[in-house]
């Protein structure tokens, strides 16, 4: 199969459809952890339908001194990896062709959830998400779009507007990638020196610090459905040898109702120990929040949550986030 590199809309729409139409939207210098987008997406689209990738560095989510002159560009090998990938068509369009006539006077705002945490440290970022995002939909008209879920507030403000608007398109989310040493697959990784990529990984380090703290907690709320619910029948089976079970009932009782804050906790101490690493972790934060509107989960939270972490490491901002639940007997995905 040859992929298919148009720059207009128009060239787009007069291609023959059959069957559904998926969406991957870029700004370019594909991975794999874009290739397993794009895979999805086929497998979404199936044989007879269309796999579209969009290749857009878009100058509205870039904030003043951000890195939109330097941001790599490499479609001719962007072009290679979607094909080999599975896409049908790579759709690069100009600035002048999503933003005729030069920046949209009326834009989408991303509302109270677009101004914490990411939208906190880049003021205005998720409104310029947003507005491309609902351009390139309109562009590309597709039946469903897939989105990396290591952009966690991203993905959760796009599936929320399109929600509220009424776009009536499927969004996808798909599991982050990771390389071998635990880093999540990002296009600023190549800005990153050696000594600079052994300070990033504290990143992930943190975040599985965190996910092991919550399965450790997990495990006692288990436990917990196991052990005697009156001290009478706990000094019964104490009695009888079963001394773990009232071990474990104090535990619990002092664990669970904590399991955030140690979540938290476990994170932060790998996160702060990166503080004296040379180069250092500069820690822009570290959140523990419920993925519906990104605010921070208490510590009787049940049910989905979201830990994240966005840093600096040298002149490279870098963000990364696990799912977790709750209050259930599920582990970190």
């Amino acid at each position: 199969m040859s992929t298919a590199l148009l720059r207009t809309a128009d060239e787009l729409h007069a291609r023959v459809r059959h069957g559904r139409r998926a969406v991957v939207m870029t700004m370019g210098a594909l991975h794999e952890g874009h290739a397993t987008l794009i895979r999805a997406a086929r497998e979404i689209a199936g044989p007879d339908g269309e796999v579209v990738v969009t290749v857009f560095v878009n100058p509205l989510q870039f904030g003043a001194g951000e890195d939109l002159d330097r941001y790599p560009r490499t479609l001719d090998a962007d072009l290679k990896i979607a094909e080999q990938a599975g896409a049908d068509v790579v759709f690069a369009p100009s600035v002048d062709e999503v933003y005729p006539g030069g920046e949209p006077q009326v834009r989408v705002t991303a509302g109270p959830m677009g101004t914490v945490l990411e939208g906190a440290s880049r003021p205005g970022h998720f409104d310029g998400v947003l507005t491309v995002v609902a351009k390139l939909l309109h562009l590309t008209r597709p039946d469903a779009a897939l989105f990396g879920q290591k952009d966690a507030q991203q993905l959760a403000l796009i599936r929320r507007m399109v929600r509220d608007l009424n776009f009536g398109i499927e969004i996808v989310g798909v599991p982050t990638v990771r390389e071998s040493d635990g880093l999540a697959l990002s296009s600023r990784n190549r800005y990153l020196s050696v000594d600079e990529r052994r300070t990033a990984l504290t990143l992930s380090r943190a975040l599985f610090a965190g996910r092991d703290r919550h399965a450790a907690q997990e495990a006692l709320r288990a436990r917990a459905l196991e052990v005697p619910s009156t001290r009478a029948r706990a000094e019964a089976l104490s009695a009888i040898g079963e001394s773990r079970a009232a071990a474990d009932a104090h535990a619990v009782a002092k664990a669970v109702p904590n399991a955030a804050a140690a979540v938290r906790a476990a994170a932060r101490q790998v996160l702060d120990e990166a503080l004296h690493f040379d180069p250092p972790l500069e820690l822009d934060y570290l959140a523990l929040v419920d993925p519906s509107d990104f605010t921070e989960i208490d510590d009787d939270f049940t049910g989905e949550a979201v830990l994240a972490v966005a840093a600096r490491v040298g002149t490279t901002r870098l963000i990364d986030n696990l799912p977790l639940t709750f209050g259930t007997l599920g582990a970190a995905s």
